[in-house]
């Protein structure tokens, strides 16, 4: 079983002088979420946490939307301090440059040669940043990608499993479920009775066959607000900390793990509506219902809320909706339904999304070398 000491490396063979790696890493959408950290890992780290999930959560991994980075790296004089540049698109981006050195410095211990050189970090998005779309589970999985390139220039012994486990498990330490967005088109993070290999240190593909009715699975993402989030995912985090409901929901997504890998299993996508929706509702019930109270939803979120299901009993496709942290609205339908639910989304949705934005796109494989 793997724990955390199983990531700090032996002593590198050599060093590289200098050179580049890119890699592009998707974002994710949870099924069941992820929403409160271990309160025991908030006492004793920093205020990243340690990002151990209070539950299990599963998710499908995208396609479309994620982040482009780049990553060179010249062997520098020192070994003092941490030293990087940081760009996106295409320009310094210094209010990013705080979590990357909080990032750099919770993952040192698993990757020494960090301060033998100077960094420079160019990365871009192909969907907006802040907005609800998991921006910062696609940026932390592609930069921690690029590093286990690097290690494995340095260590040319490491096997893919370890690998894939690795990145997922540093991606984690930058932003919680970006340690769904390594590998696997259905990932589970966070131990789980049920699940053969689960951790609460990295992402684990799921490790039945999932039906053919999710193949190619759509998600159509509404941009229904696309500006930065009223409350960032750390500080919603926090509050399930004395939530009164926060026992009976962990309870709850273990419930509906084991369920939903039951219907990934056997295909039944009426009961895959129904999981998804009610988790999508419970993450936003857990927000309104925290001390501060918070309201992500906006008003457009409900009318499309309630088109999706007067759409679903009036056609009996199924097509559903799911939620993140914030206001924009996931539309999950089989691929063998695209045309009708499309048309629905250009006839009827589309005015409800900010300047009739919207962005198509279909379950993928997870973060990949460019």
């Amino acid at each position: 079983m793997a724990t955390e000491n199983s990531f700090v490396p032996s002593k590198y063979q050599h060093l590289l002088d200098s050179g580049s790696f890119s890699c592009s890493a998707p974002s994710n959408i949870a099924l069941v979420k992820y929403w409160g950290k271990k309160e025991n890992n908030l006492k004793t780290n920093n205020e990243l946490g340690d990002q151990i999930p209070a539950n299990p959560s599963i998710s499908f991994t995208l396609n479309h939307c994620k982040t482009i980075t780049k990553l060179s790296f010249a062997k520098k004089d020192n070994d003092n301090d941490f030293s990087f540049d940081l760009l996106f698109e295409g320009q310094p981006k210094e209010d990013f440059k705080p979590k990357i050195q909080k990032f750099f410095e919770r993952i040192e211990i698993y990757m020494p040669f960090l301060k033998n050189y100077h960094f420079t970090i160019d990365t871009n998005n192909t969907f907006p940043h802040s907005s609800g779309i998991a921006s910062s589970a696609s940026g932390m999985a592609a930069l921690a990608f690029n590093l286990m390139l690097l290690e494995q220039k340095l260590c040319p012994e490491i096997t893919e499993d370890f690998f894939y486990k690795k990145a997922s498990f540093l991606a984690r330490l930058g932003s919680g479920s970006a340690c769904r967005s390594i590998k696997g088109n259905v990932v589970i993070w966070g131990e789980h009775t049920e699940i053969e290999g689960s951790s609460d240190l990295f992402g684990v593909a799921l490790p039945t066959i999932v039906h053919a009715n999710f193949h190619r699975y759509q998600d159509t993402i509404l941009l229904v607000d696309k500006n930065e989030k009223q409350v960032s995912s750390s500080v919603g985090h926090n509050l399930m900390h004395n939530h009164p409901f926060a026992t009976k929901r962990f309870e709850q997504a273990h419930q509906n793990l084991s369920s939903i890998k039951t219907v990934l299993e056997n295909g039944n996508l009426d009961q895959f509506i129904q999981i998804v929706e009610s988790e999508a509702l419970t993450l936003h019930a857990m927000m309104m219902t925290s001390m501060p109270y918070f309201i992500l939803m906006k008003p457009n979120t409900l009318e499309i809320i309630n088109a999706i299901w007067k759409f679903r009993s009036d056609t009996k496709i199924p097509v559903c909706f799911t939620l993140d942290a914030g206001a924009n609205v996931h539309i999950l339908y089989p691929e063998n339904v695209s045309d009708a639910v499309l048309q629905f989304i250009k006839r009827e949705l589309v005015g409800y999304c900010q300047n009739g934005q919207y962005i198509c796109d279909v379950i993928g494989f997870g973060a990949e070398s460019l």
